[in-house]
């Protein structure tokens, strides 16, 4: 689905929204909200994009340095078999590798910061062996989807709210996040996989998913043997580590390779600072476009409909509150982490809604945000079944954080 009818849709259901408010209910002051919604999302997006120059121009550095010092040589020899099966179209020795794996691994440690801009290298990759430039390929597809599904094993940001806002044991959600993003990437992989024809059932693929799973299995039994002030301080510590032993390794890489790092750094930096630049139209466009939807009520609209249904059906509807960070996860991250900690604020950190929350806000990432940012660096424009790909990562990982969370709270 291309990007200019999704924006498209969030508009015209907002107008016919707010008229009908308008005319029916006699509201007012739902254009001019809706109006203010549109200065107040265009000032975020150029924000975020502001601040995020700062980190591209840093990390692309890094990554560029890595680059000149062989880092995808050594990342070929570790995970090539795995990702030649799933991004067969960019054969064995792709210079995107590398920042795939680096931008994945940081996903996983709940990195945001480094995440991104190792994501936006590997975009631009491969863009340089996109036959189509304007329409994304089966490669771009399936990382963005992995991105999008959101893996995290060390969900801290979560907990520091949970923390915050006194939660008696703000680690408690750390075992269901871990098992429902688990569930979210499965799910994106298994639909990109079907829509490309790729076998998952490949000896390869099933070795490393395998080796994965009781990787992620063994994190789960060592961290739910320690208390929560051990959690927090070994996550913390393990992902500040790995992260600047990142950046050590390649600095040494490039020493090694007798690179001339700050020079390598500098380029890199630069190409940072125009990706940056790039990025702040397409986010303005999709941020504006998010904020006339919420502040129209269609997500209101929406969340009460499902309420009615479940109720109907017999149900139990104890995780209804929850809801609004639900429906808002696949729109903006900045907004779900608000319902997120509007729930625990009206219901309590260790309300069975607020732990639903905080497990859904965990369960996956922000697909519209990552598809407005990642297509919109390289220039796409039609993301042929990435949205829906990425949708259907967001839902499982929403199902099995709702049925997760009955399992370990209610």
């Amino acid at each position: 689905m291309a990007l200019n009818y999704i924006w498209i849709f969030f508009f015209v259901v907002a107008f016919v929204i707010g008229l009908i408010k308008l005319i029916f209910f006699g509201d007012l002051t739902i254009f001019s909200e809706m109006m203010n919604s549109t200065f107040e999302m265009a000032k975020t997006g150029f924000e975020i994009s502001i601040g995020l120059t700062g980190v591209l121009t840093l990390w692309m550095g890094i990554m560029k340095i890595g680059e000149k010092g062989g880092v995808v040589g050594v990342f070929s020899k570790l995970v090539g078999p795995f990702f030649n099966k799933l991004f067969p179209s960019l054969g064995k020795d792709h210079p995107a590798y590398g920042s795939i794996m680096m931008n994945i691994a940081a996903n996983m440690l709940n990195l945001d910061n480094a995440a991104t801009p190792m994501g936006l290298k590997a975009m631009k990759e491969m863009q340089k062996t996109n036959a189509t430039p304007d329409t994304a390929s089966d490669a771009q597809i399936m990382f963005l989807v992995l991105n999008a599904s959101g893996l995290t094993i060390i969900p801290i940001s979560i907990m520091v709210y949970r923390v915050q806002l006194g939660a008696v044991n703000p680690s408690d959600v750390f075992i269901p996040i871990l098992l429902a993003t688990f569930f979210s990437t499965l799910a994106g992989l298994i639909s990109v996989a079907w829509h490309q024809k790729i076998n998952l059932l490949d000896k390869t693929i099933l070795a490393y998913l395998g080796g994965l799973t009781a990787f992620i299995v063994s994190i789960i039994w060592y961290f739910s043997r320690l208390e929560k002030e051990q959690i927090q301080a070994i996550s913390s510590v393990a992902s500040n580590l790995i992260i600047f032993s990142v950046i050590i390794t390649f600095i040494l890489l490039g020493l090694r390779k007798r690179v001339n790092v700050y020079d390598a750094f500098i380029e890199g930096a630069k190409e940072g600072f125009g990706t940056a630049i790039v990025i702040i139209p397409y986010l303005i466009a999709m941020l504006v476009a998010i904020g006339v939807f919420r502040t129209s009520g269609a997500l209101e609209w929406i969340i009460s409909g499902i309420s009615w249904a479940f109720q109907h059906m017999g149900f139990n509807t104890d995780f209804i509150p929850a809801l609004p960070t639900a429906l808002m996860k696949p729109l903006s991250g900045s907004g779900a982490r608000g319902m997120m900690v509007d729930t625990m604020k009206m219901y309590g950190a260790d309300s069975f809604a607020g732990r639903v929350a905080c497990t859904i806000q965990g369960s996956a990432d922000t697909t519209f945000y990552i598809l407005a940012v990642y297509f919109g660096s390289v220039g796409i424009k039609n993301t042929r079944y990435a949205l829906k790909c990425g949708l259907i990562a967001d839902f499982a990982g929403i199902v099995a954080a709702i049925l997760l969370a009955y399992l370990f709270f209610h």
